[in-house]
């Protein structure tokens, strides 16, 4: 979400205290009980996905200005994920009750969160669309493309490699190729976006 659209959850952080939420610390786990959801202040949030024999799949790295843990807080079944602070993090909870106060204090609140659970099946759906039809250095070209903030994805190459569903290695060597085309410059946990049209003609968008 673009800083711009933080205003949609203005009410949130009017009405409620934050709490911060230090590097590495369990937010919620796989399988529990959903009670709130919760808005991300500052810091990173990385979702993902736990298998019986401990491995795991990113599914997205969130940064401020997203609300997180909303689908099973609405549907009312345990979550399908988890949710772990990657950096030290500030988060606002939002329980059942607190949620009507602020829909009654701003109703346009419903509307923004109909918008964002549309955005995130649009989302879910675009995923599945390139795991299924595009290869692996396309995958990681559309996946930079989604994830950059004003030109910049401010994520790790084992982030990436999890969210794009490929090894560390791939994202790095592809990586090193769209920087020699002049697509990006890769930094310590960080990409520069510097061909948007490049990236986009390589995915045939």
């Amino acid at each position: 979400m673009e800083p711009s659209n933080k205003k949609k959850w203005d009410v949130l952080e009017r009405t409620h205290t934050s709490h911060v939420v230090e590097k590495d610390r369990m937010i919620y786990w796989q399988e529990a009980l959903a009670d709130e959801f919760y808005y991300l202040k500052s810091g990173k949030v990385k979702i993902f996905l736990s298998s019986e024999d401990g491995a795991e799949k990113t599914l997205t790295v969130l940064e401020p200005g997203n609300i997180f843990g909303e689908a099973a807080f609405f549907d009312g079944m345990p979550r399908v994920s988890s949710a772990k602070a990657l950096v030290k993090s500030e988060i606002i909870t939002v329980t059942r009750k607190s949620l009507m106060e602020c829909i009654r204090r701003e109703p346009q609140l419903a509307m923004n969160l109909l918008t964002y659970l549309s955005q995130t099946i649009r989302m879910l759906s675009a995923q599945v669309n390139s795991m299924t039809f595009l290869q692996a250095d396309q995958r990681l070209a559309r996946l930079l493309l989604s994830l950059a903030r004003n030109g910049t994805v401010r994520a790790t190459q084992d982030d990436l490699a999890g969210l794009a569903g490929i090894s560390r290695v791939t994202v790095n060597r592809t990586l090193a190729g769209f920087s020699k085309r002049g697509w990006i410059r890769a930094r310590y946990g960080a990409v520069e976006i510097r061909d948007e049209v490049g990236l986009l003609a390589f995915i045939g968008g």
